[in-house]
């Protein structure tokens, strides 16, 4: 049998043939790489990694959600409850509002002469840090005293809005309003496109908070409760006002999370999350009631891509936002999920980009 030699001809269709079926099995792969990238976006959560707080809150979702379920929860009663300072945005090293009161301690100086020798002011005007990290309750109430009252309703987010929208933070040079943890916004969104309400529950100023909180987190103003001060009705130019009086009304912290969860909602969350000691009651508050709970704290732990502190889980310790070691074994022993920063999260911030 005589075996003939292939012509050109035959040689180049079968190397085009080849290039081709190469081309296209890179292109498929190419296609199934983007494909499996764009259903991990759409998946739920996806900037948690896989591990038990995800799994936590997905199962979650589902036992609540589902009519099939035991534990489902009727629509009317879905709420869910975040605390905002170390849990939906950063809050070292300071609190965004803290910052915005150093801020706005510079504008009334030039009428205060005696602040230049008299605390808390004076360490604020000289831009002392470190006297800054010491300040007691008592000197924080006199800065908020001296920039946030004296002055209407109406026209304390004339203030606060241009600040935001200028201010930025000083180790991550942007605005403060973009210092959201992408993983917590998740969250929430899940939760409201599964029925649920959900509520800041601030230690904050709940008149600083509604002023973004549509806008950052997707919450009205309505849904927002913190800490607030006295008011006063009073007439203006023929015109009623509410004016800002230097007197705390309440204190949305510890204690009066709860307290304020069922003066102002009226029902038990069935989900609370928060970061620190100040929001034990909220969790306990919600774990005390039947059905299903969902209780979960975020834990700093990552210096790296955020902040760590504790000193809960052998980290240094801090008066802004401290997660004690007494809260970490409560919440072990009472089931709490505690979400490590580092671990369970694959990125930090929506502008981290996955």
């Amino acid at each position: 049998m005589t075996t003939r030699s292939a012509s050109p001809a035959n040689a180049l269709s079968r190397r085009s043939l080849l290039a081709v079926a190469s081309a296209l099995a890179a292109a498929t792969g190419a296609l199934n790489s983007t494909a499996a990238k764009a259903g991990e976006r759409d998946a739920p959560l996806p900037s948690w990694r896989a591990g038990p707080a995800k799994q936590a809150i997905l199962e979650f979702v589902r036992a609540s959600t589902e009519r099939s379920s035991k534990d489902f929860v009727p629509p009317d009663d879905r709420i869910a409850t975040f605390d905002q300072d170390g849990t939906l945005w950063v809050e070292h090293p300071l609190y965004t509002q803290a910052m915005f009161a150093l801020y706005r301690v510079h504008a009334p100086a030039p009428q205060h002469a005696e602040w230049r020798n008299a605390e808390p002011f004076k360490s604020v005007l000289a831009g002392d840090r470190e006297a800054l990290g010491k300040f007691t309750e008592h000197d924080w109430f006199e800065i908020i005293g001296a920039t946030h009252f004296g002055m209407t309703t109406d026209a304390f987010p004339a203030l606060v809005r241009p600040w935001l929208a200028a201010a930025k933070d000083p180790r991550f040079k942007r605005p403060f309003t973009e210092l959201v943890y992408q993983p917590m916004r998740e969250v929430m969104e899940l939760l409201r496109a599964n029925g649920f309400k959900t509520y800041i529950v601030t230690g904050g100023g709940q008149d600083f908070v509604r002023i973004y909180s549509q806008h950052v987190y997707g919450v009205p103003p309505e849904q927002v409760i913190g800490s607030v001060d006295q008011t006063q009705y009073q007439m203006e130019d023929g015109k009623p006002v509410l004016m800002r009086l230097p007197k705390v009304a309440f204190i949305d912290d510890g204690d009066g999370k709860a307290i304020a969860i069922e003066r102002v909602i009226g029902k038990r969350p069935y989900a609370a999350f928060g970061n620190s000691d100040g929001d034990r009651a909220m969790l306990e508050w919600t774990a005390a009631g039947d059905g299903p709970r969902l209780k979960m704290l975020v834990h700093h732990d990552d210096a790296q891509r955020e902040y760590a502190y504790g000193p809960g889980g052998g980290l240094p310790d801090t008066k802004v936002g401290t997660f004690s070691e007494a809260l970490m074994t409560q919440a072990k022993s009472s089931g709490w999920s505690v979400i490590s920063m580092k671990n369970d999260w694959s990125r930090v911030f929506a502008f981290d980009g996955g």
